[in-house]
């Protein structure tokens, strides 16, 4: 029963194995993209607060925070993780 358990699980670990590389893969990526664009979202929305509304400068100030990489990538980020806590999870629990 054991063998059953660990040629049913295997699949399943090899799959979330290559979702999570092909997923880091993906997020150092965009994140590298997103740091550039947001460095200049940012100093649009700096040039925009200083010379014409506050409003629009400031809703361009949190859109560069939140495609830089401490924003959504670092959300992204944890959510891998937490995909490969369980790939670990399942991998303990049925190969010791």
């Amino acid at each position: 029963m054991r063998f059953l358990l660990k040629l049913l699980a295997a699949p399943v670990v090899l799959a979330l194995t290559l979702f999570v590389w092909l997923c880091m893969g993906v997020l150092y990526l965009s994140s590298l993209v997103l740091g550039i664009v947001s460095t200049i979202v940012g100093l649009l929305g700096l040039a925009v607060l200083v010379t014409y509304s506050v409003q629009n400068g400031v809703i361009l100030l949190v859109i560069a925070f939140l495609v830089n990489p401490l924003g959504l990538p670092m959300a992204a980020a944890w959510l891998v993780g937490k995909v490969q806590d369980l790939r670990f999870a399942i991998q303990d629990a049925v190969y010791g």
